[in-house]
């Protein structure tokens, strides 16, 4: 299929929504995840439990949430509570997946979504974390979701939001986080990204169409692993956008 065919948020929605299991729990953000988690349901992972920052638990996703907060996120849900009951809920382990966004990602994974340059004299002050710290210290599992360049993918986080590994291996352990959890893939217009188990660092898994190894070293301001073999990313399938476009998104708010 032509890259004509499709626009590179409609491949960051396919590509993220193929990581979502069935019978599995997710914390889900605002925008590219609520897309993905939608698609997901309708295409190969009916029995995926959404989980809303809010307190949306098993929510239906036949009409797309506006935000986190929206009531769509509580239809036909298993359970309507609220952001206590939520983070509570990751604390104790039962949040499987965590999907973020942010700024700025490192090798180890850590995000910013608070501040570019100095804390107290900063270039430009964002959102914050919202949910983002929970996610990334209490889910199993943790994908962002991001634009793929230098500017994002630094040498270090100029502001810790999230934590990911941190410094490296038994870093989180040592801070108090959780064992076994941490960031799994980093999903952006470029490339999959995981996480080498010896060094915790970023590594590359898997090209999107058309791209090579050299575009994503190029926009990667760390040295990122480039193991021997790198998969390919299937381009969007024609089911996949036909859903995307007609049953997830008609009103073209992000697609």
């Amino acid at each position: 299929m032509s890259r004509a065919r499709y626009n590179p948020n409609e491949l960051l929605i396919c590509i993220a929504s193929r990581l979502m299991e069935d019978g599995t729990t997710a914390f889900i953000g605002t925008g590219i995840p609520m897309l993905a988690a939608s698609l997901a349901q309708k295409l190969h992972a009916p029995n995926l439990i959404p989980v809303f920052e809010f307190g949306g638990t098993g929510g239906s996703l036949e009409d797309l949430p506006v935000a986190v907060g929206g009531a769509r996120t509580f239809y036909r849900a298993v359970s309507a509570s609220g952001i206590c009951d939520i983070v509570e809920t990751a604390q104790r382990g039962f949040i499987e997946y965590g999907f973020l966004g942010g700024a700025q990602i490192d090798p180890y994974g850590n995000l910013n979504s608070t501040v570019i340059g100095e804390h107290d004299h900063p270039k430009a002050r964002l959102p914050g974390s919202g949910g983002g710290n929970d996610v990334g210290s209490h889910c199993w599992r943790t994908i962002a979701i991001m634009r793929h360049d230098q500017r994002r993918f630094v040498p270090r986080v100029d502001f810790l939001t999230t934590p990911g590994y941190l410094t490296g291996p038994g870093a989180r352990e040592a801070a108090g986080l959780p064992p076994n959890t941490g960031p799994y893939r980093v999903v952006t217009n470029l490339c999959v990204m995981g996480f080498d188990l010896d060094t915790r660092r970023m590594m590359l898994l898997a090209l999107n169409p058309g791209i090579t190894v050299a575009q994503v070293i190029e926009n990667t301001g760390f040295e990122l692993i480039i193991p021997a073999e790198i998969g390919d990313n299937p381009a969007p399938t024609d089911e996949e956008l036909r859903v995307l476009r007609l049953d997830v998104d008609p009103n073209r708010l992000y697609i």
